[in-house]
């Protein structure tokens, strides 16, 4: 049992460099940061997730199996607020780009709020 275990392990811990790989050449061939983020979240956190399950599979210690869960946890909730707030810093410096943009909802957000801000009305404040 512990054989096939050891075997799924080592495939998962392969699968999620596979999946590290992907997220590498993302990185480099893609133009946009839009697009830039989305390949550095997207795989690199699925890519994390099945290299932490193989390593726990091969190693098979319980203490390390949760403080690898623990790992994962923080990744599944880091890896989305700091691709938002990057993005968000990004389109507030105007370093966007005008082909990265189809449709630009948020424009009409800060708009809405700075004649809020200009009238001196709190309550129309998005």
């Amino acid at each position: 049992m512990t054989v096939w275990l050891q075997v799924i392990g080592v495939t998962l811990i392969a699968a999620g460099v596979l999946l590290t790989f992907i997220t590498a050449l993302g990185m480099l061939r893609l133009g946009s940061l839009f697009s830039r983020m989305h390949a550095s979240t997207k795989p690199q956190v699925l890519g994390l997730g099945l290299m932490c399950a193989g390593l726990a599979l091969v190693i098979q210690k319980p203490h390390l199996a949760a403080t690898l869960v623990l790992v994962v946890m923080m990744q599944f909730f880091v890896a989305p607020i700091s691709a938002h707030m990057l993005g968000r810093a990004t389109y507030r410096l105007g370093q966007t780009g005008d082909d990265a943009i189809v449709v630009d909802e948020y424009a009409e957000d800060i708009e809405r709020a700075r004649k809020g801000l200009a009238d001196g009305d709190p309550s129309r404040i998005v």
